[in-house]
């Protein structure tokens, strides 16, 4: 596994063109918190108000099914990545940085269990609740032979970046650099025939964003371009993101202003 030099680096404001279209999404899905490809269509996961359950819904916002896991449990489910072979679902909701029990359950394409990756972060000694920590994380995704972990920083507006394997395991953290987004960062998504990284995120006032990492291998850590643009949506908490292309993306929101959960179709024209 590759090391980096630890860096930060400045997020700023970007002017794009960008517009929304809203869909609506069932109510079962009212705490979508991530977002993948299957087959022509797409799925997510409820955090830790649910079961241990993916659902399936079309680009159109019409629900399929969901299939629930009994041997699976759903203590804060806040990410689903995938490759080629495997989903990756991130149970790693750590709100107070209280939890000792960091996962990410591997899956089959055919969303059968195979294993389990324990994660922890080698720079906390302790677990007494806090509120404002740097030990939360709602942001992962699949980068060639690595999962690539944000995140959500409560103390600084910062994020954390971690590589660890995407094999079954348990790994001791420690970031390879440290972005400046100046928000919660919730979401992710990599494109390697873009070689194109996105996140999703929101401030204390509840302002939605959504960032760019371009030539994300390219550049390497010691260069990251982050540029961050606003959602024109509110109220909302987006915590779900899927690349489309590199100028069409979808984001979910758990809620929307008639308390419904959405999807919605972003256009931005990337410089």
């Amino acid at each position: 596994m590759r090391y980096f030099l630890i860096g930060f680096f400045a997020s700023f404001w970007c002017s794009a063109q960008l517009s929304i279209n809203t869909i609506k999404l069932s109510s079962e899905v009212e705490e979508t918190s991530g977002l993948e490809y299957i087959g022509d269509n797409l799925l997510t996961i409820n955090d830790s108000g649910d079961k241990a359950r993916v659902y399936v819904f079309t680009p159109k916002g019409h629900l399929i099914k969901n299939i629930r896991f009994y041997d699976l449990k759903n203590k804060d489910w806040e990410d689903i990545a995938a490759d080629k072979e495997h989903y990756y679902i991130a149970d790693i909701g750590n709100n107070f940085a209280t939890r000792e029990n960091l996962k990410i359950y591997i899956l089959s394409k055919d969303l059968i269990p195979q294993g389990t990756i324990k994660i922890k972060y080698e720079a906390q000694k302790t677990f007494s609740k806090e509120s404002r920590n740097e030990y939360d994380a709602e942001a992962l995704t699949v980068v060639g032979d690595d999962l690539v972990l944000f995140s959500k920083n409560r103390k600084t507006l910062k994020s954390q970046i971690y590589f660890f394997p995407k094999t079954e395991g348990s790994y001791s953290l420690t970031p390879t650099a440290v972005i400046d987004t100046k928000a919660l960062v919730t979401a992710a998504d990599y494109s390697s025939e873009e070689d194109l990284m996105v996140l999703t995120g929101y401030d204390f006032k509840g302002i939605q964003y959504f960032f760019t990492l371009k030539n994300f291998k390219k550049n390497g850590m010691e260069n990251i371009d982050l540029k961050r643009y606003s959602i024109p949506v509110k109220p909302a908490q987006i915590e779900g993101v899927k690349i489309i292309n590199q100028n069409e993306f979808w984001i979910t929101s758990e809620s929307e202003s008639d308390g419904n959960p959405s999807l919605f179709k972003l256009n931005l024209e990337l410089e």
